[in-house]
């Protein structure tokens, strides 16, 4: 058995429609649904939600997830950063043999799709939407391409939560709305601190080979397990952030329900201790993306609980 059949079998990989669902990182894709999601619920109070803007919003969001991870798989491979023995890639190029360009022009696609989304969004909301919109757009490429990646800087973390966590929210609050209240801003903190976690987590399971291939995450300058007790300190700021907003009348008193999301958070921390091997810090990594999928799930239907009881 060659290496790359004997990685894929680790990996549990498979031929066929997986490859292209795993070039996707379809377990990153929580961290672009769930604020489309929380951003139109809140906007539910005294609103009436138009459901194809939602729709439209949410197709978006994730195309250009999908497109950004499709970047990163392209710019990591042409920078030598990824391999056949690489984890938590799709390994599209480097194991599946798919052509680079190929790659490349999918997201190119992808991008295209959210675009004409995007006009359909504006020509039902605001021209405003279009401007913020390519600067995401211009981000999600920036995060992996161009000549100072943001994946490469100890601001990744950063970039990522506020630009999917804080501009999508308040997009989505604002196409149905036609306002942005600073409500919804601070509203969409905790969120996009569980989507910078998602990242941390990514951080923390490369950091050896991020290391070695002259990056500067958060995670390397801080060294595994202090990056690790970090992790854990995002997720108690966004749980106390919850308190608080709770308590301020921001956030329905249904909102205890996020709080649920705590066993599943524990669980990442847990996973993650004593771990040095990239493949056995997976269930970690996976477990943050649930982490983020049970908080906003369970905060955009208390959300909706709070409008109607």
């Amino acid at each position: 058995m060659d290496s790359i059949t004997s990685i894929k079998t680790e990996l549990n990989e498979k031929s066929g429609l997986q490859i292209w669902w795993r070039l996707l990182r379809p377990h990153t894709l929580t961290a672009s649904i769930i604020p489309v999601f929380v951003g139109t619920m809140f906007a539910l109070g005294g609103y009436d939600i138009n459901i194809l803007l939602f729709l439209a919003m949410l197709l978006a969001s994730v195309l250009i997830q999908a497109a950004t991870n499709m970047f990163n798989e392209y710019y990591d491979f042409v920078r030598g950063l990824d391999n056949e023995k690489s984890v938590g890639i799709g390994g599209t190029i480097v194991r599946d043999g798919i052509a680079p360009k190929t790659v490349l022009g999918m997201a190119l696609i992808f991008f295209g799709i959210a675009i004409l989304l995007g006009v359909y969004i504006c020509l039902e909301s605001s021209w405003w939407v279009a401007a913020i919109g390519l600067v995401c757009m211009l981000f999600g490429y920036l995060y992996t391409g161009g000549p100072f990646p943001i994946a490469y800087t100890p601001f990744g973390e950063l970039f990522s939560g506020f630009f999917m966590g804080t501009v999508i929210i308040g997009i989505s609050y604002y196409i149905q709305t036609g306002l942005l209240t600073g409500s919804a801003v601070l509203m969409s903190f905790p969120v996009a601190i569980f989507i910078g976690a998602i990242m941390m987590s990514n951080n923390i399971r490369d950091l050896d080979g991020d290391k070695e291939n002259g990056r500067k995450t958060i995670a390397i300058l801080l060294g595994r397990p202090k990056a690790v007790r970090f992790l854990a300190a995002m997720f108690a700021v966004a749980y106390v952030l919850t308190a608080i907003y709770i308590m301020m009348g921001i956030l329905p008193i249904w909102s205890i329900l996020a709080f649920l999301s705590i066993i599943k958070a524990t669980d990442v921390i847990k996973k993650f201790r004593g771990k040095t091997k990239p493949l056995e810090m997976m269930p970690a990594m996976a477990a943050t993306g649930k982490t983020n999928t049970l908080y906003g799930l369970l905060l955009g239907i208390s959300l909706l609980a709070g409008h109607l009881f």
